[in-house]
């Protein structure tokens, strides 16, 4: 893995999208059509690409092309300050991209349950003492970065890792769990590979007495028949769970500060899509829809520009190792692509010890 200092700060700028497979060459510049498609070949061996269709190759040479003009246009504007790349998506459109992976559901029940669970322990006041930088990866708090895969299974990623995270806080041991479980066992409101909450998912391990691990009950990467006798393989159980109050990095802050957090964000655009390093954060305003769960597992400042680091579950392929990191402290209460609007957290008993709080050689301030 890059050192942490590496990490780039990165920016999810949404961009609409107008399906296509033609290309306006003319965007490819430097490149002639033999070299594109040696890239292409490259690319394909690379990330182990291998198609059976008949033309299917061929189709997705075309996407390939176009995604590769789109990076072109897109890095060649010296007003971008963040890079986009030839990641493991670039043979597939923005629609097959979001159709694939993309799980979180919002809905109006979320809504009303988040009137119920919302938590006041992280509610930020204004001499709070928070530690300047966090990253609970140093403390052995997150496991190595997962592939949800073709599964809308972000959800079940997001609740797990946070779920390990609390639990190795509060107990000392880290122990990896099991994502399929909940892909196939919590069917009451949630959806598998067509999507859920990290909500519901919380519920369900509450309910169920505890989780199984990833060793017992490992990920296939589709939905399932559920194991009755995994099932009650209960490994590790949680206490309950709460929301961050809303529309505050403040609160998210503090909560961040002492366990990682599932979050819910707007990452459906092109550009993260493609995304594959930046130097400078920009601000993105607008939030339409939450459709990504994610885990927040960090924050701190780099070059000026204050951050969150978070976990993908796309495998190391991705982004940074895995990793990429939001502006933070922007100006809108929704936070960096909806950051803020549904962040929600474990409970175990035992969070509020001593031990419980990140412990950092960084100066402690009471400003966000």
């Amino acid at each position: 893995m890059a050192s942490i200092m590496t990490l780039m700060i990165s920016t999810l700028l949404f961009l609409s999208f107008t399906l296509s497979c033609a290309i306006d060459t003319s965007t490819i510049t430097n490149y002639t059509d033999n070299e594109v498609m040696t890239m292409y070949e490259e690319w394909l061996v690379k990330h182990q690409k291998v198609y059976n269709g008949l033309g299917e190759k061929d189709k997705r040479f075309q996407v390939f092309k176009d995604n590769l003009g789109f990076i072109q246009e897109h890095n060649n504007n010296q007003n971008n300050t963040y890079k986009l790349g030839l990641n493991k998506f670039a043979d597939m459109t923005n629609e097959e991209y979001r159709v694939m992976y993309f799980g979180t559901k919002s809905d109006a029940k979320r809504r009303l349950m988040k009137t119920k669970s919302t938590g006041h322990r992280y509610a930020y006041s204004a001499g709070d003492q928070l530690p300047v930088h966090v990253d609970w990866r140093v403390k052995g708090a997150v496991a190595p970065i997962k592939d949800q895969g073709s599964c809308g299974s972000c959800w079940a990623f997001s609740t797990v890792a946070t779920v390990e995270a609390i639990n190795k806080i509060v107990t000392g041991k880290f122990v990896s769990l099991s994502e399929q479980e909940l892909v196939d066992c919590d069917r009451a409101y949630n959806q598998g590979c067509n999507g859920g909450l990290m909500d519901y998912a919380f519920e369900f391990i509450i309910q169920n007495g505890g989780i199984d691990t990833d060793k017992d009950y490992p990920y296939r990467g589709f939905d399932g028949i559920c194991d009755p006798t995994k099932k009650n393989a209960k490994a590790v159980n949680i206490d309950g769970y709460e929301d961050v109050p809303p529309y505050d990095e403040n609160a998210l802050k503090k909560a961040v500060a002492r366990q990682p957090v599932s979050i819910a964000i707007e990452a459906s655009g092109r550009a993260l899509q493609l995304y594959q390093s930046v130097s400078v954060s920009q601000v993105y305003l607008l939030v339409t829809s939450l459709d990504h769960g994610v885990v927040v597992v960090g924050y701190g400042s780099e070059n000026g520009v204050d951050y969150w680091l978070v976990r993908n579950s796309w495998g190391t392929g991705w982004g940074e190792d895995g990793y990429f990191k939001m502006q933070r402290n922007v100006r809108t209460s929704t936070g960096k692509c909806g950051i803020t609007m549904e962040a929600s957290y474990p409970v175990k008993n035992g969070l509020n010890s001593a031990n419980s709080v990140y412990e950092s050689t960084e100066v402690y301030v009471s400003s966000a």
